[in-house]
């Protein structure tokens, strides 16, 4: 009669590898879930923390203290797809009579003489696969802090929001919830009226938003 090959506690053996190694397994797809769902990790930048520049920039101070509109340096949000980031020509028609020997200007004013652009970093840097246009947004009343959060008290800025197409589609279904008057896309001190449902369906129809198209994969993904 043979010796027998494996011990009979090797059973238990087997039965807890085969259940530790599932453990991991799904241990291991939990952990990615909460990394792609966490909003400190999005699109290479963390949000809720502000990203280094290489000129230190105030929208706090410009923004709210100085009432500055968004427009002023971002004059293509409202006619193009790209939100614009101000030239040092812009910097310079305030800066040229204001701040003119500050240290903290001192790469504006090189850039200004010798036409090297700055090299500023993205914030808000979506996935090359999706497609957004500042201009639709901004034209049919959807207010710059909806997406870019309250940058009026942002002495550096950050990513506001986590940015996942979940993100996205809490507007794109029930856009009444979040349209403006025109007037008050810019308004930070914007308060929604208590009928808001009500008030955003008459915008809807009066700034004449499709909202039949909203739902389409082709809207953000061409």
């Amino acid at each position: 009669m043979s010796s027998q090959l494996f011990n009979p506690s090797s059973n238990s053996v087997a039965r807890l590898s085969i259940l530790g190694g599932l453990l991991l397994v799904v241990l291991g797809f939990g952990m990615l879930l909460v990394r792609n769902w966490s909003p400190y990790t999005i699109n290479g930048n963390f949000a809720g923390i502000a990203v280094e520049q290489p000129i230190r920039f105030s929208h706090e101070l410009h923004s709210d203290q100085l009432n500055i509109s968004c427009m002023y340096c971002h004059q293509t949000a409202e006619v193009s797809a790209y939100g614009g980031i101000p030239d040092v020509h812009t910097c310079m028609s305030c800066h040229a009579n204001i701040a003119i020997y500050s240290e903290l200007l001192a790469d504006v004013r090189d850039s200004y003489a010798t036409g090297e652009p700055i090299q500023w970093l993205k914030v808000h840097d979506l996935a090359e696969h999706v497609y957004f246009n500042h201009s639709v947004h901004v034209q049919k009343g959807f207010a710059c802090e909806t997406c870019h959060g309250p940058v009026n008290e942002m002495p550096q800025v950050w990513q506001a929001s986590n940015m996942y197409m979940g993100w996205c589609l809490d507007c794109h279904m029930a856009p009444e919830q979040y349209i403006r008057p025109i007037e008050d896309r810019y308004n930070f001190d914007y308060e929604e009226p208590e009928d808001q449902l009500s008030f955003g369906q008459e915008l809807i129809e009066e700034y004449n938003v499709q909202i039949e198209g909203l739902m389409n994969c082709s809207t953000c993904h061409r």
